[in-house]
């Protein structure tokens, strides 16, 4: 076993190295541009980004610049095609991770409350003009003869948002100073929705033009924005921008075209671009990176000296995904080696406990079919109910429902309790399920009445707030389903915790937990050391394992012990689902990642799937929780094969449960919005 281990890890390391060189290759151009993390700091806080710098910038030749940047629930990695394919041409370019994302930090002071909008507005409002404004101080960037800074911007969703503030800034500034530090803006994947709170409206946005060439990248298929005023029902639905009043007035058109450049009234020009895609389609596209190319080819084209005439059709940033993604295979492919050579040594060799036999499935076409029955409701109700539980939409239809639903067996276990008789080992068996039965019944009907993670000040990653309440809730239904199953039919089987992979010394638990938080922290030493050597992480589009800054790590623990319950759980389903003779080999894990991931899965080609045939999507509702699903399918799906490799080493849950819960609370939290007043 433990020489079998070193192999495995010896490939693991091999894959992570020689993807990771290649990887970097990719980002640097093969050799044109020097990539380097970067911060400063500013009036709002602490800005840090990955700059791309081709080797012949210089204070003696400086270049046009452009400064990229991601949305709501990314850092500065999410614009990895924009900054490879405009720097290998000859561009400056800096990927920036805005305030209270990725390596960058707001000051407390720069909050503007703790409700919502007074944590979520800071980063935003102020991250791209920030960030101008020290990239405009450098000496390698092209200033004209008047001063005027030759920087772009782009930024996707909230990074479009920074960007439309960023303009309208530079604006008011020129006001007074007469110098335009930003000569032009390209937005992927935002309207003037949220700028126009505060009082950049497409109006405003027209009027602070400047003469400058604008454009935006308008997804037909956009989850959030490009709306038409005159529908409603939900925004998941397909878009047509430049038909719209705010597509028309940002081109100065009485009518118009996608993809078709408009002179404006103030000597500008601007686009709208139209692809068939989704919102976060938009940063991995090989069209939309063409898009930005062309956009500033045609916005620099005065300022072209030294700048490569590469056709944009000829792109490599995805070479770099693609090594990435074997760097993130040999990743995980690391992780279950590292803790089985862990558990070699003396105290953590407690964490490993006998195996129990693989017990027999059932054998008759009815019982195969209750199994497979059952299987499916498990693996279905999160997602049936997913919206919901996402929302936290206590009042809804959808809630109400399983709030009955979980009361009506709440009481049948109940009455399962206080009517079993105690004097045989089966009939105390009966009597722990129905105790299991009555108490997650219950408590998941409380959890649809009660929206927790509500005070942002505590609970400081919004979108994490939303996950977790959805994991509480998957979990008490995976936990009701598996009692009610026990009641059923396995206690009269003879079925006890063992079967559940639940077994409880002390010893177990602790040196279960330690080598859990040992192979996390050697896994995560590893990807530093990747990111400090080659400036690359493991990832594929808008999943990824990233390094994080250590004050994120408070907001990790709070989130913990929600992550361990629903590991845990998980892990026993899996447990005592795969542990059987028919489950042997591959078919397992299969199933592994079926109960997982499967039920979400299904909703998410439901859900896009409508979309794409009708024009409407199946929940028109569900933007944000759909985009954040592309995500956790391949989080759930991972942890399901570590769940089920590991117990079957362990001989229990609980090194798999720790592990999955400190591994994906840590992911999740580094690629998200962490608010650190």
């Amino acid at each position: 076993m433990k020489q079998k281990a070193v192999k495995v890890l010896c490939v693991a390391l091999c894959l992570m190295l020689l993807s990771s060189i290649f990887a970097m290759l990719c980002n640097t151009g093969f050799g044109k541009t020097k990539v380097s993390r970067i911060s400063f700091d500013t009036a709002t806080g602490t800005l840090s980004g990955l700059l791309y710098m081709p080797k012949d910038a210089s204070p003696a030749n400086p270049k046009p610049t452009v400064i990229v940047t991601h949305g709501y629930l990314n850092s500065a990695e999410m614009q990895d095609a924009n900054a490879i394919e405009l720097s290998r041409r000859g561009y400056v370019v800096l990927a920036l991770d805005m305030y209270d994302h990725g390596h960058s930090k707001a000051n407390a002071e720069a909050y503007t409350g703790t409700d919502f909008f007074g944590l979520w507005s800071t980063f935003w409002i102020h991250s791209m003009y920030d960030a101008v404004q020290y990239m405009y101080d450098q000496d390698y960037v092209l200033k004209d003869a008047a001063g005027n800074g030759i920087i772009g911007v782009t930024g996707h969703s909230m990074g479009g948002f920074s960007s439309t503030m960023a303009l309208a800034l530079d604006e008011q500034d020129a006001a007074t100073t007469g110098i335009r530090k930003i000569h032009a803006g390209l937005t992927e994947g935002s309207d003037f929705m949220y700028t126009g709170l505060l009082g950049i409206t497409a109006d405003v946005a027209d009027a602070a033009g400047g003469g400058r060439i604008m454009g935006k990248v308008a997804a037909h298929y956009d989850e959030f924005f490009f709306n038409n005023p005159e529908e409603t029902g939900g925004t998941v639905r397909y878009k047509d921008y430049v038909s719209t009043p705010d597509g028309l007035t940002f081109l100065q058109q009485t009518s118009a075209q996608a993809n078709t450049w408009y002179n404006t009234s103030d000597g500008g020009k601007r686009i709208i671009y139209e692809p068939s895609q989704t919102h976060p389609w938009n940063h991995f596209s090989k069209t939309t990176t063409s898009y930005a190319i062309d956009f500033y080819n045609t916005a620099f084209e005065d300022y072209q000296n030294g700048i490569a005439s590469t056709p944009s059709s000829s792109q490599i940033w995805m070479f770099k995904e693609f090594f990435e993604l074997l760097a993130l295979i040999g990743f995980v492919l690391a992780i279950v080696p590292i803790a089985m050579l862990l558990m070699q040594l003396p105290f953590l060799k407690e964490a490993k406990t006998e195996l129990i036999a693989p017990v027999n499935g059932a054998r008759s076409v009815a019982g195969r079919f209750t199994n497979f029955a059952t299987l499916l409701v498990a693996i279905l109700l999160p997602a049936v109910f997913f919206e919901p539980l996402y929302d936290m939409d206590v009042t809804g239809n959808g809630l109400t429902i399983l709030r009955f639903l979980a009361l009506a067996l709440a009481i049948a276990g109940c009455a399962g309790f206080i009517f079993a008789r105690k004097e045989t080992e089966k009939q105390k068996a009966y009597t722990v399920g129905s105790c299991f039965v009555f108490v997650s019944g219950l408590l998941l009907a409380l959890l649809t009445k009660i929206p927790l993670f509500q005070n942002l000040t505590i609970w400081t990653a919004p979108v994490v707030n939303n996950i977790a309440y959805w994991t509480i809730a998957a979990a008490l239904i995976s936990l009701l389903v598996m009692s009610v199953v026990f009641v059923s039919s396995k206690a009269k089987e003879g079925a006890g915790f063992a079967n559940y992979g639940v077994k409880v010394p002390v010893k177990t638990v602790v040196a279960g937990l330690c080598t859990a938080l040992l192979t996390v922290v050697i896994a995560y030493v590893l990807l530093f050391v990747i990111d400090a050597l080659f400036k690359t992480d493991f990832r594929i589009w808008t999943f990824a394992f990233k390094t994080f800054d250590a004050n994120i790590l408070p907001t990790v623990c709070k989130y913990l012990p929600t992550f361990f319950l629903f590991y845990l759980i998980s892990t026993a389903s899996i447990f005592v689902n795969t542990h059987t003779e028919s489950m042997a080999g591959v078919k397992g894990y299969f199933l592994a990642i079926a109960m997982n991931a499967g039920g979400i899965f299904l909703w998410l080609v439901r859900q896009y799937g409508t979309l794409f045939a009708t024009g409407v999507a199946a929940h028109p509702n569900a933007a944000l929780s759909g985009i954040v699903l592309v995500a956790m399918v391949p989080t759930l799906a991972i942890a399901g094969i570590l769940s089920r490799a590991l117990y079957k080493r362990c001989g229990n849950i609980w090194t798999p449960a720790f592990l999955n819960a400190i591994l994906m609370t840590l992911m999740t939290v580094a690629n998200t919005t962490v608010y650190l007043k």
